[in-house]
C-alpha cells in the first residue's frame, strides 16, 4: 500500500502538465487570422467581431489579448450562436505540418 501511495505522490505534479494537451474541437474551421481593431479581426480576408469572453489561445496554449496578435497566424476558430468568434486557437509548428496540402486552382 505504501508504494502505491510514493507512486500516486510522484506524479502528482504531473497532473497540471497533462490538463494543458491542447484539444481542438473537430468542428473548428481553419482560416488566417489578423488583428484589425479592439475586439475586431479578420479572418480569411473577412472582418469579424470576436464574442464577449472570446478566448484566444497561442501555440503553447496560453490565453492571449487580440490585440498581440502576430500580423497572420493561421489558426482554428469557433463561432458562437450569434456568428461571434468565440474560441480560437493559432496553430504550433508540428499541428501546422499536419494540416493537408491546400488545394490547387484548376
Amino acid at each position: 500500500m505504501k508504494h502505491w501511495l510514493a507512486i500516486v505522490l510522484a506524479l502528482a505534479p504531473l497532473d497540471p502538465a497533462l490538463a494543458q494537451l491542447r484539444t481542438i474541437p473537430k468542428e473548428a474551421k481553419l482560416g488566417q487570422l489578423r488583428h484589425l481593431q479592439d475586439m475586431y479581426v479578420e479572418i480569411d480576408g473577412k472582418p469579424r467581431q470576436l464574442s464577449p469572453g472570446a478566448q484566444i489561445r497561442d501555440p503553447d496554449n496560453r490565453l492571449v489579448v487580440p490585440t498581440s496578435l502576430a500580423e497572420r497566424a493561421p489558426v482554428f476558430y469557433l463561432v458562437d450562436g450569434m456568428g461571434l468568434v468565440h474560441r480560437v486557437w493559432i496553430l504550433s509548428a508540428t499541428e501546422k505540418a499536419k494540416l493537408p496540402p491546400p488545394p490547387f486552382p484548376k
